[in-house]
């Protein structure tokens, strides 16, 4: 009986991982595209968000990877809050997810703006490959 109590729970935990790696799925491929050409990235970064390199640095030296920058980035965009502040609450809310992160920030995690970022990003556009995610447009703050 405990066998099984046992597998349910690895079941249940493997549909749960599963489903939180769908939302973001653009993410894998968005960090390879990055990392292929880091100098490009940081271009990209500083005129989409209006950010000079010591900021992108910053950033870049806070996050686990390019797309979480990006993301972290986007969450201070849609929050109205500076990027120092929306780091700390990266740091605090790590492995927790993204929802917990955007709630923290005063973002709802239902909102249309939340659902359009994972879906996907507007950093790279769709003529420069395929892929679910690539190109969507993410509105910002009005």
């Amino acid at each position: 009986m405990k066998r099984q109590g046992f597998f349910v729970l690895s079941l249940a935990l493997l549909l749960v991982s599963s489903a939180a790696a769908a939302d973001f799925d653009w993410v894998r491929d968005f960090n390879t595209r990055a990392q292929a050409d880091p100098a490009g990235f940081r271009a990209s970064i500083a005129a989409r968000f209006q950010i000079g390199d010591a900021q992108i640095t910053a950033v870049l030296g806070n996050v686990s990877g390019p797309a979480d920058a990006y993301i972290v980035l986007r969450f201070g965009e849609m929050s109205r809050h500076p990027t120092d502040y929306v780091l700390r609450e990266y740091k605090a809310s790590r492995g927790k997810g993204w929802g917990v992160l955007a709630q923290r920030l005063g973002i709802k995690p239902g909102s249309e703006e939340f659902h359009a970022l994972k879906r996907g990003q507007d950093l790279y556009n769709a003529d420069e490959g395929k892929g679910k995610g690539k190109g969507k447009k993410v509105s910002g703050p009005e």
